[in-house]
């Protein structure tokens, strides 16, 4: 298995999943609640609904172009001062699907022409803090890509499911339902 062939159906599949719980909180909530929830925290001191959404594209994007060794481009610095300040403007639910579908694609896209998929290469990983992580591409992907990524597409549903969004396990794990073995379904 390749770098790629794990994380871009991972990406994917998830941000996917993702998309179809906004929707679901859109069909079950009533009036504007769907996007005032894009402003909901699950404590005082963590990102909005609003900010998981985009955090989760920045670093789905971030992964593919640090294993690609590219910079990053300006529009994945706008994503994530946009998702930085989403506190203030969260936007609404069709900015925030737009951006899922906006990221869905250009996953795919980039997955396309990876040009190298070398475990081995290594990655300095600096953070805002000033920290420095000195990683192989194998440890990046698997230490801090993938575990970014899903902290925040988790907090997101943990923020859906908090307000009363029906959301259950089927919906977390949906593109597994394929693999499932003929008459092994629970009824329901």
């Amino acid at each position: 298995m390749t770098l790629t062939t794990l994380l871009v159906p991972t990406y994917v599949q998830m941000l996917e999943a993702l998309s179809r719980w906004l929707a679901k909180a859109q069909a079950q909530l009533p009036g504007d609640a769907a996007d005032a929830l894009l402003t909901a925290r699950l404590a005082p001191d963590m990102f909005p609904l609003a900010t998981q959404i985009r955090f989760a594209c920045v670093q789905a994007q971030e992964g593919l172009y640090r294993l690609r060794g590219e910079e990053f481009p300006p529009q994945l610095t706008d994503l994530l001062d946009e998702g930085r300040n989403a506190g203030d403007h969260p936007g609404t639910m069709a900015d925030a699907q737009a951006r899922l579908a906006e990221t869905i694609a250009l996953v795919k896209a980039l997955a396309a022409d990876m040009a190298t998929d070398d475990p081995h290469r290594p990655i300095a990983h600096a953070l805002p803090i000033g920290l420095v992580f000195d990683l192989s591409a194998d440890q990046y992907a698997r230490d801090w890509a993938i575990p970014q990524f899903y902290f925040h597409v988790m907090t997101a549903y943990a923020l859906l499911r908090q307000a009363g969004v029906e959301l259950g396990k089927a919906d977390y794990v949906a593109h597994m339902l394929p693999f499932a073995r003929p008459g092994t379904l629970p009824a329901g």
